[in-house]
């Protein structure tokens, strides 16, 4: 039996959450961010070592990290076939005989992240379950067409179901210190957003250094984000520790400041649940437990469902399974 009390998540609806509204572009605040690399790093390398999270703790914190998984979809030969197959997982994201062995039930993910055209097949493939449909809808990955292209894709991505939308900021405007630049155009795809909310990607990668990570994220927040994620997935470096702490510290600095919570999603070569649960002890140790509950924590992944799953059948029968025994799609 696993620990109940961590992986259950005891706030399901969150209606008392009040979601960021944002602020006015304070660009004092924005150009006054300041990010020691190299302390950075050293608290990074520790995040591993220092908490160490074993048997039915492990397996609830796994369990926990299934539910913060957007289950994600995004390749190029992506087909309403293997959209509604991943639905089909993540309606059921571990077999039924390992939650009975854990004594658990209920278990599912996050969301499931598609790109526009297939908002309204996984919409459909998911009807009866409270799964939110997550678009990626702003010339996901580089974001390079007109800002009206990228505003009428939010707008149909939401006509056809989506309730999360995951924007790309334009690089550019942060590389060129354009903040003004780039706190307008977030503005703008939050209101297109309409209800939907709205996760931006920073696509860290790019932005070529801690400060600049730093900065974009207080921009974006201040835009009205309701969620800053690392990565689009499709760059050369995609989610990393060290950037995820400078970013989840701007969202403790964030509430401090304002009072509103703003959720963090790291994406992007997270494969391993040895690697989901050092992101849980990031949030637990900058942020706190509430940051350990999906409405405030996702883990853009596909094939890490299928290491977590493997190791709850480890902690239930001791050993471990070929891979094949737990496919995505």
């Amino acid at each position: 039996m696993v620990a109940l009390n961590i992986y259950e998540d005891k706030r399901l609806d969150h209606t008392h959450d009040e979601r960021n509204p944002g602020t006015p572009l304070d660009l004092d605040r924005v150009l006054d961010q300041r990010v020691n690399r190299s302390a950075v790093e050293r608290r990074a390398a520790t995040l591993g070592t220092r908490r160490t999270v074993k048997k039915e703790w492990q397996a609830a914190w796994l369990l926990r990290a299934i539910q913060c998984i957007d289950l994600t979809a995004l390749s190029g030969d992506d087909t309403p076939g293997n959209v509604r197959r991943l639905c089909a997982k993540a309606r059921q994201p571990v077999r039924a005989d390992l939650l009975a062995a854990l004594g658990v039930s209920g278990i599912k993910v996050g969301a499931v992240c598609v790109y526009h055209n297939l908002v309204a097949t996984a919409v459909d493939a998911l009807v009866g379950t409270h799964i939110p449909v997550a678009a990626v809808s702003t010339g996901f990955p580089a974001g390079q067409t007109s800002l009206e292209t990228r505003l009428a894709e939010i707008r149909a991505s939401v006509a056809d179901g989506a309730r999360e939308i995951d924007i790309v900021i334009g690089r550019a405007h942060a590389l060129t210190g354009d903040w003004r630049g780039l706190y307008d155009e977030v503005r703008a795809m939050r209101a297109a957003c309409g209800e939907a909310h709205m996760k931006a990607i920073l696509a860290t990668g790019e932005l070529g250094t801690l400060r600049m990570v730093a900065m974009a994220s207080q921009v974006c927040m201040m835009a009205g984000a309701d969620f800053i994620k690392t990565s689009t997935g499709k760059e050369f470096v995609n989610a990393t520790l060290p950037v995820s702490l400078v970013m989840v510290r701007a969202i403790r600095d964030y509430e401090e400041q304002t009072g509103y919570k703003v959720g963090f999603k790291p994406a992007g070569g997270i494969r391993a649940a040895k690697q989901a649960l050092d992101w849980l002890v990031l949030m637990k140790e900058e942020l706190g437990e509430a940051w350990m509950q999906p409405h405030l924590f996702r883990i853009g992944a596909s094939g890490l469902l299928s290491d977590i799953e493997r190791q709850l059948e480890h902690y239930v029968t001791g050993h471990y399974s070929a891979s094949f025994r737990h496919p995505m799609v």
